[in-house]
């Protein structure tokens, strides 16, 4: 049973994440939009002309006394006021660059901004450790800074007496002069001013003092947070001659935390910023990008949310009024969305990470027509037309969820009209089971049957499941689809059967690497996975996340199908969530401060039981005559890790790979990352019965009713094992859905039949049916009763 890979050239796929988990960057330029687009480029370049400008700011002095208001909470109430166009660029330039009147030059030039995504399509990648040779330019030379001899230390002595004594002179000329010039900003926070600070691994900056200005910053009286606005416009209107320098950047990686970007009315300043910001080169965006990992977790937190409550803002403005219009300002959000892009590169590159890649989900995201962005993804992949898809760190696990249901049901009706236009085609009277995979299994022979009737029926494996079980009088409506996954990956996964090893220490299943003549199996249970996915079921599957990392290794399946695949990079992080005692044990030998060749004795030689069998293995050639020593043992751990986790267990690991994609081959898959693949298999394990219980809805019953009240005394009370019980004899599965419990659209209905009976349930529909027991007890008795013996289906 193979699976084909989607028949599109390489060069015909999408593009992929934004900087990816490796923290790769695209090369080279997008992709050039299609021809029709190129006269509503030229049309909208002209309509946005006038837009493209900084607005104007006013004098602090002509500020009333009035308007000096301090606090972080305050609004600027003047500053709407002037968040408004210049029309008058000629006149600004001969009048020497008023701050009133300038604006940004060559604007039109900026528009199409260069990919920092990482583009599927292209074989060669760029890692963000190192950059090409075609990159790598004599650093522009520096201009001499200003000397400015400010501390922290003096910094907030003068707020103290400010505050005081209310006068802020001292502190208004500090923040005046400070950010008047990008110079201004590196005399100021450079920690020192006569190196260059020309290397990735040090930005140079002084973030202490940085951040005692910011936090400072709202706490001052509007003139001076204005003069603030007003000299970072100054900085951004700076014409450009030739390339950033390095101080250049690092006023950006400044700029970029500044906390009034928070406030709605310095959008316009904010978003002319990240534009500037995108369209820098490749090399400096790799510079960025290793200067923010070093900023500290709050800043760097602060920074995320920043830029996402930007993009929300901009697509549901509270106050439309605020912004210019929407056709006028197409760049704000592909330009935020890019600068975003950098810090996700940015917090991949550190492990741990900074913070989890959950904290770059825009949740706004999922109130948009996410098809619609698919859809211009696949059709247009990076060119000018700017979709999410191309940067899915920022698309949630719900919102792909989405997607990739959607896609999955379209697959799903073309298979069906396909196979229905065949049989009227060849003059055959259409029947209604060619809509579906139909899986006949005994319960006695539930493996064997169900290889069976997979690799019989491979042709239909992307139609909607349905499941009978021979001799039984159930109907599938999803109820008896979810018992058939669930007493399959059960009697698969039981140690007798041999093909995964359970680990205790870790709590997961990882492959068998015995040899065999047929991985078939292997193959099942990928299908299996893969069918799970592409019918919304949730699966109680304990693989470790190096799994999920394999398996999309790589997200498409190649055409040459010698092509090696589940091959992924593995470190000993990897081991230790599979086999922790023996990943201690090589990381105590890495750590070893003895002599590693005469007190351990160990070759580039490895020792497996199979089948009672000692069998060896070399790691490298001529292996078993090569000595660990103090020189080579990093070396020695690495191809250790690599043989258990890959080579070792390649041949059924690719049996698994194939048999997952031959039901989900899907772009959509290229939009995941591994963890959020385990996510969408098994769902979440935390169950909050009290978050079910707010969203439960009921038939027959008020939620204010004693019998109500007496079922969810008794189930918050509950074991753990028993709540999974519960879930499992009313949905089918323990394991909560993507969205939570309130995906399961859970109902208790009233039964009217005696008490005596047990409460029945219907897993298609999540419905627990419920007599209306007289005291707390004989519901509690009953209901464990009946949800201690849940297998088997019946009709009334």
């Amino acid at each position: 049973m193979s699976l084909q890979t989607p028949r599109a050239a390489a060069a015909e796929l999408p593009p992929g994440q934004g900087p990816a988990p490796g923290a790769e960057l695209s090369r080279g330029s997008a992709t050039p939009p299609a021809a029709e687009e190129g006269g509503e480029e030229e049309e909208e370049g002209e309509k946005e002309k006038e837009h493209d400008k900084l607005p104007p700011i006013p004098s602090a002095s002509t500020a009333t006394a009035g308007e000096l208001e301090g606090g972080a909470k305050n609004q600027f109430s003047t500053f709407s006021n002037f968040i408004t166009t210049i029309n008058q660029k000629k006149e600004g330039i001969a009048n020497g660059n008023s701050p009133t009147q300038l604006v940004i030059p060559n604007m039109k030039n900026v528009r199409d901004l260069p990919p920092i995504c990482l583009d599927v399509r292209q074989k060669q990648r760029m890692s963000i450790d190192t950059v090409p040779q075609e990159l790598k330019v004599p650093f522009p030379s520096e201009p001499s800074l200003p000397i400015r001899t400010k501390t922290v230390k003096g910094f907030q002595d003068d707020v103290e007496k400010s505050k005081a004594s209310g006068d802020w002179k001292a502190v208004h000329d500090f923040y005046s002069t400070t950010f008047d010039s990008f110079l201004e900003i590196n005399a100021a926070f450079k920690k020192d001013t006569n190196s260059p600070f020309n290397t990735i691994e040090d930005s140079g900056i002084d973030a202490k003092f940085v951040n005692v200005v910011y936090d400072a910053l709202l706490n001052t009286p509007q003139d001076v947070q204005k003069s603030v606005l007003k000299g970072i416009i100054n900085g951004l209107l700076q014409e450009w001659t030739g390339p950033r320098t390095k101080d250049d950047l690092r006023a950006y990686c400044i700029l970029l935390q500044n906390p009034q970007f928070s406030n709605t009315s310095t959008y316009v300043i904010y978003a002319h910023l990240l534009r500037q910001i995108a369209a820098l080169t490749e090399a400096d965006h790799h510079f960025l990008v290793h200067w923010s990992k070093k900023i500290s977790q709050k800043r760097f937190k602060q920074v995320v949310d920043r830029l996402l409550q930007f993009i929300s803002l901009r697509l549901f403005p509270a106050k439309p009024e605020e912004f210019p219009p929407m056709v006028k300002c197409t760049w704000w959000i592909p330009s935020a969305t890019k600068v975003l892009a950098l810090f996700n590169a940015a917090n991949s590159l550190i492990s741990p990470p900074i913070i989890s890649y959950t904290d770059f989900y825009n949740s706004t995201l999922d109130h948009i027509d996410l098809m619609e962005e698919y859809h211009n993804w696949q059709c247009y992949g990076n060119s000018h037309r700017f979709s999410f898809c191309q940067y899915p760190f920022i698309i949630s696990i719900a919102a792909k969820k989405v997607i990739i249901q959607r896609d999955s049901e379209q697959q799903m009706i073309n298979i069906a009209r396909q196979s229905l236009v065949d049989k009227v085609s060849r003059r055959q009277k259409p029947d209604m089971n060619v809509l579906f995979l139909n899986v006949k299994v005994r319960r006695t022979h539930l493996v064997s049957d169900s290889l069976d009737e997979l690799a019989r029926k491979r042709a239909d494996l992307k139609k909607k499941l349905k499941v009978t079980f021979v001799g039984e009088a159930g109907l599938d409506m999803g109820g008896l689809t979810k018992e058939w996954f669930l007493l399959l990956i059960r009697q698969i996964f039981h140690p007798d059967y041999g093909m995964f090893t359970y680990h205790k220490d870790s709590h997961c299943h990882w492959f068998s690497s015995f040899k065999c003549d047929n991985y078939s199996e292997f193959r099942l249970v990928g299908a299996l996975m893969g069918l799970a996915v592409y019918n919304s079921i949730t699966l109680d599957i304990r693989f470790p996340p190096c799994c999920y990392k394999k398996l999309l290794s790589p997200p498409i399946v190649p055409c040459d199908h010698n092509t090696l695949v589940g091959i992924c990079d593995v470190t000993l992080d990897d081991l230790f969530q599979i086999m922790p005692e023996l990943a201690h044990g090589l990381s105590e030998l890495l750590s070893y401060e003895g002599n590693v060749e005469e007190d351990f004795y160990s070759t580039f030689q490895v020792f497996q039981e199979e089948f009672g069998v000692i069998k060896s293995y070399s790691l490298k050639p001529n292996g078993d005559k090569i000595p660990v020593t103090n020189k080579n043992r990093k070396e020695y751990v690495q191809l250790y890790v690599d043989f258990l986790l890959n080579k070792s267990i390649y041949k059924p690991f690719a049996a698994f790979y194939y048999g997952f994609h031959s039901v989900c081959a899907s772009y959509a898959l290229l939009l995941l990352r591994p963890e959020e693949v385990e996510i969408l298999v098994c769902g979440s394990p935390e169950l909050d019965m009290s978050a079910l219980q707010r969203t439960t809805q009921y038939e027959g019953y008020q939620k204010t009713d004693l019998t109500i009240r007496y079922f969810w005394d008794v189930v918050l009370g509950f074991s753990l094992d028993l709540q999974k019980k519960l879930l499992h004899f009313a949905t089918g599965s323990d394991r909560v859905p993507v969205g939570g419990m309130a995906d399961l659209n859970f109902k208790i209905s009233k039964s009217e039949t005696s008490t005596n009976w047990l409460p029945v349930a219907h897993t298609c529909f999540n419905q627990l049916c419920l007599p209306p027991y007289k005291n707390k007890k004989e519901l509690k008795q009953k209901l464990i009763i009946g949800i201690s013996n849940a297998e088997g289906f019946g009709l009334e």
